[in-house]
């Protein structure tokens, strides 16, 4: 189940009993009861995921402003171990629930221009240890994250010949 719709669920039976009892109640319709549940879970079923989008939506901006103003010093986590079809905007929501995110790479494919299945992300040193810790074998689209301090890249010595 997608995570919109797990947070969302307990919003939409809510709401599809109190229209259930609403239009039940009221005298002048007359119809069976199985029309006012259709009734209350259709008008759940539209109404609750766009209030939850709505309701999110200024915790998303707050959180990219508080990475821009970051000034501190950064770390950058290795991410291993990605589901191919997770974009940069998922990886980067999942990591902003553990603190201030700078930046996100996803790693591709020179050739085919598919993504590898790793990728970098850039978070504010006092957080990152706490993302190592929540996020490394994290279940996440199905797959297991793996979640590391990078290692510097290795210039290659090959040159010296």
């Amino acid at each position: 189940m997608l995570p919109i719709f797990r947070a969302s669920l307990p919003f939409t039976l809510a709401l599809a009993v109190i229209s259930f009892a609403t239009f039940y109640f009221l005298p002048s319709l007359g119809l069976p009861q199985a029309v006012y549940v259709v009734i209350g879970v259709l008008l759940a079923g539209i109404c609750v995921p766009i209030l939850v989008d709505v309701k999110s939506a200024p915790k998303q901006a707050k959180n990219i402003a508080a990475a821009q103003a970051y000034t501190g010093e950064t770390t950058t986590l290795y991410v291993g171990n990605l589901p191919y079809r997770a974009n940069e905007d998922a990886v980067r929501d999942l990591f902003q629930g553990y603190g201030i995110v700078i930046n996100v790479r996803l790693m591709k494919d020179r050739q085919t221009g598919r993504r590898r299945g790793f990728g970098f992300v850039e978070v504010a040193q006092k957080d990152g240890a706490k993302m190592i810790a929540k996020l490394n074998d994290f279940n996440f689209l199905e797959r297991t994250l793996k979640v590391r301090e990078a290692k510097e890249r290795q210039e290659n010595e090959d040159n010296q010949e």
